[in-house]
């Protein structure tokens, strides 16, 4: 019997994206735990996008650009990374 289940590629994020969330952390003032809480996801998850290991989701993305009070071209810069079949995104997730 053969498996239906689809092996996904993990996608690396942009190489400024990383430093971009963070310098808008930064300039809010939350500690990464303060907007992971706000955001309500894992701060590892947080820590994970912020140092380039993790492409977030379209549904992380959202949360994080309005925690993190994104201009209209940081979000741009991040709706555009981030993935719509993965984590909070997943359609497995969404049926839910």
């Amino acid at each position: 019997m053969a498996s239906k289940a689809r092996i996904r590629m993990r996608r690396t994020p942009p190489a400024n994206l990383g430093p971009m969330l963070t310098a808008a952390r930064e300039r809010t003032g939350l500690t990464q735990r303060r907007a992971s809480i706000a955001a309500g996801m894992g701060r590892t998850y947080v820590c994970l996008i912020e140092g380039g290991h993790r492409t977030p989701s379209r549904v992380a993305a959202e949360r994080l650009a309005d925690v993190l009070q994104l201009t209209d071209q940081e979000r741009a810069q991040l709706y555009a990374a981030a993935v719509t079949d993965a984590g909070y995104s997943h359609p497995a997730r969404q049926a839910a």
